[in-house]
């Protein structure tokens, strides 16, 4: 049976590749690169990965190019779940065209794939629709919220409090009731920039692990502008940006 393995990468720096990671990686006989769109660096950063930790002889890079998501119309929902079905239909392909019937392939997934990542969902899906026979098994990585805690040196809760992850469209909605530490990804329009700033603190990165990597950190009403801007440098240099926070709250006690 074809084994497709979902290999978490880390958030950019390729000594943050697992042991268990690379030893999967040297599994696979194929390993599928997506081609996006104004984001070469992506690729790139991909194939050093395989440079760098590939030892068996004879493996093969396939690149495929990845569909562009609608805008939302006429809902968020039905947008992402087209998207979806186009990427499935792509991996399917790649599967039943590159791979004999017991042939290994890898995808390498930025971070983990296990957070706010559609890798696994779209899989699955495949695996359980069953038109292209295929077992598939899964290895975690560095997320980029380990990335960004690393960097400014935080611990991501305060004492015995919770920690909230959302995405930008849901903060723009309301900030999580009942919240001091609320990290927040897949963010395009900084919703940041529209909360309160009043006694809120912001441990800010982009890039984390390359080239272009910024991190900003202090109160939210003093940094807003220069995040904007950090974050606009950060695109221009690398031709993408992914970025992540950690909003919290100033408690009484000062954690």
């Amino acid at each position: 049976m074809r084994t497709l393995l979902v290999i978490g990468i880390g958030a950019g720096d390729p000594d943050q590749m697992t042991i268990q990671a690379i030893k999967a990686l040297n599994r696979a006989e194929v390993v599928f690169i997506p081609a996006k769109q104004g984001k070469d660096g992506l690729a790139a950063l991909r194939r050093e990965i395989c440079r760098r930790f590939m030892t068996r002889e004879s493996w093969r890079e396939v690149n495929y190019p990845v569909p562009k998501r609608a805008e939302p119309d006429p809902s968020y929902r039905q947008s992402v779940d087209d998207w979806h079905a186009a990427i499935g239909a792509t991996w399917e392909k790649l599967l039943e065209d590159e791979l004999d019937e017991n042939g290994c392939a890898a995808l390498l997934v930025w971070g983990d794939p296990s957070l706010y990542d559609s890798t696994l969902r779209i899989v699955g899906h495949l695996a359980r629709r069953g038109r292209i026979a295929f077992d598939y098994e899964v290895f975690p990585g560095i997320t980029s919220i380990q990335a960004l805690a690393a960097k400014h040196r935080i611990a991501l809760n305060t004492i015995g409090g919770p920690v909230h992850v959302t995405t930008g469209r849901r903060l723009t909605e309301k900030f999580p009731a009942d919240a001091d530490s609320v990290v927040v990804m897949l963010d395009g329009v900084q919703a940041f920039r529209g909360l309160p700033p009043e006694n809120v603190d912001i441990y800010w990165g982009a890039n984390l692990g390359t080239d272009s990597e910024s991190a900003i950190a202090g109160p939210l009403g003093e940094k807003a502008d220069a995040i904007s801007q950090a974050r606009a440098t950060a695109r221009d240099k690398a031709g993408w940006v992914m970025d992540t926070y950690l909003l919290r709250k100033r408690l009484p006690d000062g954690d």
